[in-house]
């Protein structure tokens, strides 16, 4: 990948993953060893959470459009390699959230995702990127599943 072209997304805009897309499979001992490495990158790179979430989800039986999925993510990587996460100084202990869901965004089983981050000042301090358990019934119970979620991590922290 080191001649690749960068891409400016982690994913790709065009078309979604899904379990059965038609292209051939391929083996899955390469692509898991690929996406368990871009988990543990995820740890420092809130940017790309999502998209590794979404790829582990095929980690049993992925495909060629999974494994074109993994790459273009690698050119991303390479577009971005000095971005991520940097501590300041900062005085504030005031404590902040953001949450996010996509409603239906599985079209395998149509669950949603939960996405939230959590801030200590101007310091990112949590972040995560979950499939719901079950199906919502509108994008209004999925947001507020996402946001019920984000209060949780909040007492935690």
């Amino acid at each position: 990948m080191a001649g690749a072209k960068e891409a400016i997304t982690p994913l790709f805009t065009t078309s979604s993953l899904t379990l059965t897309d038609g292209s051939a499979s391929m083996d899955a001992s390469e692509y898991c060893s690929i996406v368990g490495s871009l988990y543990y990158l995820s740890l420092t790179r809130p940017d790309i959470t999502f998209t590794v979430n979404k790829l582990s989800q095929f980690m049993h039986k992925p495909t060629q459009l999974h494994w074109q999925a993994v790459k273009h993510l690698l050119r991303y990587l390479k577009g971005t390699i000095y971005h991520g996460l940097s501590l300041t100084r900062n005085t504030s202990t005031t404590l902040s959230a953001f949450s996010d869901s996509d409603w239906a965004g599985n079209s395998d089983d149509r669950t949603s995702t939960t996405a939230y981050i959590l801030f200590l000042g101007g310091n990112v301090v949590f972040w995560a990127s979950r499939k719901q358990h079950s199906v919502a019934r509108s994008s209004t119970e999925a947001e507020y599943r996402a946001v019920a979620a984000t209060a949780a991590e909040l007492s935690w922290v």
